[in-house]
């Protein structure tokens, strides 16, 4: 690996800068760097950024590579200008033992688009009877330290008291996929005006809100870290205000579409807009951009979610929950947060990389873009504006729900440890 000069770059968007990268490691950050004996990247006033981390992928490997692979679902990110991913435990089997969150995580090192760190299940098979090896889990090869059942809540509070006791002993953290199961049986959507007039069952804000509420308490009482998966309501964000007002250990994600999109979509019966949780109203979406904003929410996850086509292009109730989002969010974060002023882009980079890489003790990620450090870093075209078109992209899912969408920006680079994942937009 030789020099790379980034000429007139403007770092978190501040003035024009040139950065230089020597190896893996950021060897100088300034005006009028020289260039010789380095490959020159003519940043031309694009934004740079420390490479994003996304707290929340599900990359589906193993058992169930027709939706995603490591590989693909790493290559997606580092189209999106992530260096590093968390990747959820719901695979077949589920990432409950040592074996699996090594496997896991030794893909990742393998294919090299982006770090892979695995998130362990908190309990055995996901089913929330019995805890899983989160010891083992944290002392194998992959080091977990962020635990989650995601895809299913924790619901029964003595299995989440005794994850929260378990993993505080080595600092990890459990993430709560919160939705209390009898709230939503049959549910289909959002419950409210637009659920009522479609018919479908409705999936109140209650029921996330509820578990939120406990396991806040839990952590207080216990005195350990809880972290709380794709807040969608306004409740929720109230519950996360009050439970830091009183200093509880508390951190919670918001995923790029329930920062745009809303019930109102369901109206198509298209199940692209099918998630879990499920879209909400124009005012949980506002409540959420000024959560955000304020730093009640910490990070943007994307909640990664690849199916292929047979599982989504068929009826609304038949149709499995998610959305691809690794490649287009800080396209939909620009649209949402920063082109509307309610974040500037050194504040998009704490809460797409700082925050996140410290939630997960992602080592060597989410650090400042200055001399020393490692070069994980992403170059963004901000004056870019164009459609989406999910046969370009590098999963090997296209349920995307903006498909023909106009959104803004575009990452043009990416690089791992001084290594370009990304030239001019296509994966190196």
């Amino acid at each position: 690996m030789g020099k790379i000069l980034i000429r007139g770059a403007r770092v978190l968007g501040g003035e024009p800068q040139d950065v230089l990268i020597d190896g893996g490691t950021i060897a100088a950050v300034g005006a009028g760097l020289s260039d010789e004996g380095a490959e020159v990247v003519e940043a031309d006033g694009k934004v740079l950024l420390p490479g994003l981390v996304d707290l929340h992928t599900h990359l589906r490997e193993p058992g169930r590579e027709d939706s995603e692979t490591v590989l693909t679902g790493t290559r997606a990110a580092a189209s999106g200008g992530f260096t590093a991913v968390f990747a959820m435990a719901n695979t077949f089997p589920v990432a409950d033992t040592a074996g699996v969150v090594e496997q896991v995580y030794r893909l990742g090192q393998e294919h090299g688009y982006c770090d892979v760190q695995p998130i362990g299940a908190v309990t055995v098979g996901l089913e929330g009877k019995k805890l899983a090896e989160l010891g083992a889990m944290h002392e194998s090869a992959a080091g977990v330290t962020v635990f989650s059942d995601d895809g299913k809540c924790v619901d029964d509070a003595v299995i989440m008291r005794r994850a929260l006791e378990y993993v505080k002993a080595f600092g990890g953290v459990v993430a709560q996929h919160a939705q209390e199961p009898r709230l939503t049986e049959g549910a289909q959507m959002n419950e409210g005006v637009v659920s009522a007039e479609l018919g479908l069952g409705g999936w109140p804000a209650v029921a996330e809100e509820s578990v939120i509420a406990r396991d806040v308490l839990l952590a207080e009482h216990v005195g350990s870290r809880v972290h709380i998966c794709h807040l969608s309501t306004a409740g929720s964000v109230e519950i996360i205000r009050w439970a830091k007002s009183r200093g509880i250990d508390v951190t919670a994600e918001v995923t790029p579409h329930h920062l745009l999109l809303t019930d109102e979509l369901v109206r198509t019966y298209n199940p692209v807009y099918k998630v879990n949780p499920p879209l909400r109203t124009e005012r949980d979406v506002l409540a959420l951009r000024e959560a955000l904003a304020d730093g009640t929410i910490d990070i943007v996850a994307t909640d990664h979610a690849p199916h292929p086509h047979e599982d989504k292009d068929c009826e609304w109730a038949a149709a499995a929950m998610g959305m691809v989002g690794l490649e287009t969010a800080l396209s939909v974060v620009q649209e949402t947060m920063v082109d509307t002023g309610l974040l500037d882009w050194a504040t998009v980079a704490d809460r797409m990389s700082f925050a996140p890489a410290r939630i997960g003790r992602a080592t060597g990620h989410g650090r400042p873009v200055s001399a020393g450090e490692p070069a994980n870093l992403t170059l963004v075209d901000t004056a870019y504006r164009g459609s989406v078109d999910p046969a370009g992209f590098a999963s090997r899912s296209r349920n995307t729900p903006y498909e023909g969408r106009e959104l803004p920006g575009r990452v043009t680079h990416t690089w791992l440890r001084g290594k370009a994942t990304l030239v001019d937009g296509k994966l190196a």
